[in-house]
């Protein structure tokens, strides 16, 4: 007969070794920090500076890699990524993809920027308002090879007044590269949202100049935020001169031959271009 003793050792460490399987499923995962958000929860009139992060990258996200960005109309930008993966940005429908995005954010200003029917073959579909009034949208995922999050911005109530949280920045960190939409900004930001983005090496920023914002508090925006690549989208009715106007010779501007950049960590611009896609 087996000794009672080894019989209940092996009993117990069974259970122990079940019990430390168990939690270790249970454990959360860690999120993946961002490469390019501030420190600092308030950093006063502070320029982030383009560069290379240190640290450890996305999971098969070479930071040579190079992303496309296509201006498609309005404020819907098309991204592709390194790893294959396709962002459509404030996206209504109204202006396709040259295919189906695994990713669509939208923010809801106007119905021109968001769509309640999306094509269900979307994967992720991003609203940048939360379903609870007043309560902000709190996105933070990894899709592939990139890391979306934003930051909430209130905006103007159809009936008057401010409505709080109503639109989101999306943020898009991939091949070493911060990118972020501005979406359908209202107001300046503070510092505290200044903080909350971080670095951005491109910036799709609207130019309508009244619709989301004047020209001159839109262009203190793009100066705070010192992006090297400045992409101009959301014109309605000023031309696009009257916005370049704004900026002095610290800034190139340039006109794209096609409705498409590429961009990496590599072919940034070593002063702050703003570049005009065809088609805006």
């Amino acid at each position: 007969m087996m000794p009672r003793f080894p019989v209940l050792a092996v009993f117990f460490l069974s259970m122990l070794f079940c019990w430390s399987v168990a939690h270790a499923q249970q454990k959360p995962v860690r999120p993946q920090p961002s490469q390019c958000q501030a420190i600092a929860q308030s950093l006063p009139k502070a320029s982030f500076a383009s560069f290379s992060p240190a640290g450890p990258m996305l999971a098969d996200d070479p930071v040579d890699g190079d992303v496309k960005i296509t201006f498609l109309g309005h404020a819907t930008l098309f991204i592709e990524t390194p790893g294959g993966d396709s962002i459509a940005t404030d996206y209504s429908g109204a202006y396709p993809p040259p295919y189906t995005p695994e990713v669509v954010t939208m923010n809801k200003a106007h119905p021109s920027h968001y769509t309640l029917t999306p094509d269900p073959a979307i994967r992720y579909v991003l609203h940048g308002w939360s379903d609870t009034p007043g309560e902000p949208a709190k996105i933070r995922m990894t899709v592939g090879d990139t890391l979306i999050r934003n930051v909430v911005t209130d905006i103007r109530a159809w009936g008057g007044g401010i409505e709080a949280n109503g639109n989101s920045i999306f943020i898009f960190e991939v091949a070493g590269l911060c990118i972020g939409h501005l979406g359908h900004l209202h107001f300046e930001l503070t510092d505290q949202q200044y903080a909350e983005i971080g670095r951005l090496d491109v910036v799709m920023v609207p130019v309508d100049g009244g619709l989301t914002m004047g020209a001159d508090s839109m262009s203190r925006v793009v100066k705070r935020l010192r992006s090297s690549l400045i992409l101009p989208m959301h014109r309605w009715g000023p031309p696009i001169d009257q916005f370049l106007a704004l900026f002095g010779p610290d800034f190139d501007v340039g006109y794209a031959p096609t409705p498409s950049v590429t961009v990496s960590v590599k072919t940034l611009p070593r002063r702050p271009l703003i570049y005009v896609l065809k088609g805006l």
